[in-house]
């Protein structure tokens, strides 16, 4: 009986844990599969335009990298359904077991009974009592036991149904490992011809080694300009807004913010690690703060935002309630809007077509505009920035699951 109970809790506790992790598991499977799509997509169309062969390596390698999450994502799906199939192949072999013992109880049950009619009838066994309680005694006993027999006949069905319940769940699951099996096999057969075309390309770099370092040292120089400047529109809003409502800021070159300002800085602060991403599909094509250039090692790469590769008429949206605080023209298809939050600001670079106009409040998950394409390249790409007054923050930290 212990060993029982220890087996059901055991049996019940799996599956507890495991359906909610396949659950996850199976949105991760479908966010991957999504982001995978875009990014041949991506390929697709940027391998018929005019583009860099460093651009071609970044997007390779993010699609490398989104392959073997997948794949990772996989692998554990199939461990937890190879767990399932092993802990119902317990529960089927003991309820086999238990329900041979009751077939072999019942048998001899009513052979018993059989042995017993023959031998005697029920009438004369109730004649033959020496008194009238034993009589009754004894009829008692033969409805008893004619009841635990139809009772016993009762639970050797309920048992079969279960055991066929049993061997269907442990069909569905083999089925299912199968095609996960199969698909995983799938993505590592493209995973290598990602990795080939990868290398490929990489030879290709080595010939060119002095036109491509200068080429990423160009837009190292561009990236950091191009900051500057947001620091330098920054500092001009935050004296001009400082000036318009006559509230000193706690520190210098800060906001000073009114009392509904407060509330909305707060309640942002309150939401790190929690905010929505600026697209509705996309990856981080290039990561914030400064590391190695993913492709010329010793070169560096530095940034304060983050590059989100998306789709082609995708929009940008707002992270967070707030008011347009000013719109950069940095060509006529190329505008950053400044959304403030109190004392935090994000600042969404590359749109093409606006939305929205200086001073607008906007609401959470608001459209700000749509997001360029470059017809060269075919990239859909924007810069995002989140920085608190002046300072600059890494928006992965802010943005869910980013």
């Amino acid at each position: 009986m212990r060993l029982f109970i220890s087996f059901c809790l055991l049996f019940m506790s799996f599956h507890l844990f495991a359906q909610p992790a396949q659950e996850k598991l199976e949105q991760r499977k479908s966010e991957l599969l999504k982001q995978i799509e875009m990014n041949e997509k991506q390929l697709q169309t940027q391998n018929q335009k005019a583009r860099s062969v460093v651009d071609q390596i970044l997007q390779q390698r993010n699609q490398i990298k989104l392959r073997q999450q997948l794949i990772e994502v996989n692998s554990k799906q199939a461990k937890i359904l190879e767990n399932e199939i092993y802990i119902n192949h317990l529960a089927k072999r003991k309820m086999s077991r238990e329900l041979d013992t009751l077939k072999a109880d019942y048998a001899s049950m009513i052979q018993k009974s059989y042995k017993s009619r023959s031998e005697r009838s029920r009438a004369m066994f109730l004649l033959s009592s020496d008194s009238f309680l034993q009589a009754y005694k004894r009829s008692q006993y033969m409805k008893q036991y004619a009841s635990f027999r139809k009772s016993q006949g009762e639970e050797i069905k309920i048992k079969a149904v279960e055991l066929d319940k049993i061997n269907l769940v442990l069909e569905k699951q083999k089925k299912a490992k199968e095609q996960i099996v199969a698909a995983n096999e799938k993505e590592k057969k493209s995973l290598e011809k990602e990795k080939k075309e990868q290398e490929g390309l990489m030879a290709s770099i080595k010939k060119n080694q002095k036109n491509i370092s200068n080429e990423i040292k160009k837009q190292q120089k561009e990236v950091n300009k191009i900051e500057q400047e947001i620091k330098r529109m920054i500092a001009a809003a935050i004296a001009a807004e400082n000036k318009k409502t006559g509230v000193k800021p706690e520190k210098a070159g800060g906001f000073g913010l009114t009392p509904e300002g407060k509330i909305v800085s707060k309640n942002f602060q309150q939401n790190q690690g929690k905010l929505p991403w600026p697209v509705k599909k996309g990856f981080i094509s290039a990561p914030f703060g400064k590391y190695p250039h993913p492709v010329v090692k010793t070169l560096m790469k530095e940034s304060n935002g983050v590059e989100i590769t998306t789709e082609k008429g995708s929009e940008a949206y707002a992270i967070f309630e707030g008011v347009v605080m000013t719109i950069q023209m940095s060509s006529p298809i190329n505008k950053y809007v400044y959304v403030r939050h109190g004392d935090f600001i994000s600042i969404y670079k590359n749109i093409e077509k606006l939305h929205v106009k200086i001073g607008d409040k906007v609401k959470l998950g608001e459209s700000l505009g749509v997001i360029h394409t470059n017809e060269f390249t075919g990239k859909t790409e924007m810069s995002f920035y989140i920085l608190k007054n002046n300072v600059f923050l890494n928006p992965q930290q802010w943005i869910s699951k980013m």
